[in-house]
């Protein structure tokens, strides 16, 4: 096990399939990596040097909104919309469904949560 910008990755998987499991890294972006920094098709993570993992990690820091940044990100959007006290603000406050989804007879985890 080894961990690029903070996400675990398995030694035996490719490199653009373990990059592609970072949050805020699609299939795309890691290829776009792997191919900027040189690296073949179908090399392991287990195969690449210390050297490699470091320069991976320092491109996808520069380019890309990833992990911890992105998850911070979404929860102060969150906290604005709850903050304004707007329509999916409080829905999100109060643990419902925001996207007009009925919840007269679906929904039952969140209702539960309400009731109790």
């Amino acid at each position: 096990m080894s961990y690029i910008s903070g996400a675990r990755s398995v030694d035996d998987e490719q490199v653009r399939i373990a990059s592609s499991k970072i949050d805020g890294i699609g299939p795309k972006k890691a290829i776009q990596v792997r191919y900027r920094l040189g690296i073949s098709w179908n090399i392991k993570i287990k195969e690449l040097t210390k050297y490699q993992i470091d320069k991976m990690e320092q491109m996808i820091g520069q380019d890309h909104v990833v992990h911890w940044e992105l998850k911070r990100g979404e929860r102060a959007d969150i906290e604005r919309l709850i903050s304004i006290s707007c329509y999916r603000g409080i829905r999100h406050k109060y643990g419902l469904p925001l996207r007009g989804q009925r919840t007269h007879t679906n929904a039952r985890t969140c209702r539960k949560l309400i009731r109790k």
